[in-house]
């Protein structure tokens, strides 16, 4: 499930690959980017940049046309050198941009659109982003204001929300929630300014950690991390291990199903509601 380190790892790969590379070859199964395509071909401009917003995948082409992408639940871009084998079906392949050096591939993406920089600063859905946690200069406090302001029926629907703050997904959604105590589904307005700071400070240092290189190297064998360890039974805090005890403390973890196909993971008695801790 794609979350904003996922993103910014892609953006940071496509970069380093494609970066002035000119485009030879483009093809879409998408409708609304093939009509650009044959309008203004993309095949001859030059690959000028690849970045990341949130949780949006920006190409940056020569000629003032950016293909923005979003990866949703289960979208994701590869890259292969030329002739390599696909690691994913080819029926799932959304969008194939190649170069003399590499192909980079979108599979299971059907939110893409090519956008002018005028547009996309202006974009409704990229402006309205909350402080990126990937940002050096992340304002902290807006984002706590934020997630005070947001309409949300509990905390861990505010702190999904990417106007709220952006980059955070459903995994580190359950994972920050327990490592702050907090009960996934108390009111926005019963959580506390200090917990609000340590879900956002906390939140800061593990997608950042799940960025950093070195850090991503020693971890790839068992993916992202939020417990410190490398066992694969223990890399998570409570995210998909309904039913099994809390590394912490014994008690059972549970799970509810929320919207868009998502499930939040917590438990009973590390996250018990503060009336009952108090």
């Amino acid at each position: 499930m794609p979350e904003g380190d996922t993103i910014f790892r892609a953006a940071r790969t496509l970069q380093r690959a494609l970066a002035g590379l000119p485009v030879t070859g483009f093809d879409t199964q998408l409708s609304q980017l093939a009509i650009v395509d044959r309008r203004a071909p993309i095949a001859g401009r030059t690959i000028d940049a690849v970045t990341a917003r949130g949780k949006h995948l920006l190409i940056e082409l020569s000629g003032d046309l950016i293909l923005r992408t979003h990866m949703r639940m289960h979208g994701s871009w590869h890259i292969y050198k030329p002739g390599e084998r696909w690691r994913a079906p080819r029926r799932d392949a959304r969008i194939v941009l190649t170069t003399s050096e590499w192909v980079a591939i979108a599979f299971s993406v059907n939110d893409a659109e090519f956008v002018t920089r005028d547009v996309l600063e202006h974009h409704a859905r990229v402006t309205a982003l909350g402080p990126d946690l990937l940002d050096d200069a992340v304002d902290l406090a807006e984002a706590r204001r934020r997630i005070r302001e947001t309409p949300a029926r509990h905390i861990a629907e505010a702190i999904l929300r990417q106007q709220s703050v952006a980059g955070l997904g459903n995994v580190f959604k359950s994972e920050l929630l327990f490592l702050c105590k907090v009960s996934p589904f108390a009111p926005v307005a019963d959580v506390t300014d200090a917990e609000l700071d340590c879900l956002l400070e906390r939140g800061r240092a593990l997608i950042r950690l799940n960025v950093d290189e070195h850090a991503v190297v020693a971890a790839t064998s068992v993916g992202r991390v939020t417990t410190g360890r490398l066992n694969p039974r223990e890399k998570l805090w409570v995210y998909g291990r309904p039913g099994l005890p809390c590394l912490k403390c014994g008690a059972r973890i549970q799970t509810a199903s929320e919207t868009e196909g998502r499930r939040t993971y917590w438990c009973p008695s590390c996250q018990a509601p503060r009336a009952y801790r108090d």
